[in-house]
């Protein structure tokens, strides 16, 4: 079982529009099938999910609404000995878009991070995904390498499967 902070351990509420709380191995099912409605290309699978939700170096939590449907979810992942932590995946289901839960979503991982000692959080996007571009700006990342080629999901055009690695440095933030 992960090792849960005061913060990590609280569940977040929206008024009455979402929840967020750790994903437990019950959640699985549903992770499964946001991934699959979300993403074209790099999914992740059930197996992986069941060892995500289980690792130590893994975070994932999940955004349901009071209906118990899941809404969205993220997954941080850390290395020992780094204070550097990585959002591998962020994910808004469709119905929830436009509602504020990304930006919940990204604050919540943020804060996480900060809390367990980490000084900076980095993040992969694609260069064409403007709408979280500018979410994770407005959150003081910046663009720090341009990534050709790092989408691999059949599209032919090449621009649509560039990247961004956008970073953000907590000791930025304080100053």
């Amino acid at each position: 079982m992960k090792n849960k902070s005061t913060a990590a351990a609280a569940t977040t509420r929206n008024s009455s529009a979402w929840h967020i709380r750790q994903a437990l191995l019950a959640d699985v099912p549903a992770l499964v099938a946001l991934e699959h409605q979300v993403f074209d290309y790099s999914r992740i699978g059930r197996a992986s999910f069941r060892r995500l939700v289980q690792r130590p170096s893994a975070r994932v939590y999940v955004a349901y609404n009071d209906g118990q449907q899941l809404l969205g979810y993220y997954l941080l992942l850390t290395r020992k000995n780094s204070r550097k932590w990585r959002i591998y995946s962020i994910a808004t289901a469709a119905a929830a878009r436009g509602t504020g839960l990304g930006k919940a979503l990204l604050r919540h991982a943020m804060h996480l991070a900060q809390q367990a000692g980490a000084s900076a959080l980095s993040l992969e996007v694609r260069t064409d995904n403007h709408a979280a571009i500018g979410l994770y700006q407005a959150h003081h990342f910046a663009v720090v390498d341009v990534l050709p080629g790092y989408y691999d999901d059949g599209d032919s055009t090449e621009a649509s499967n560039d990247g961004y690695r956008m970073q953000v440095t907590f000791a930025e933030l304080a100053d």
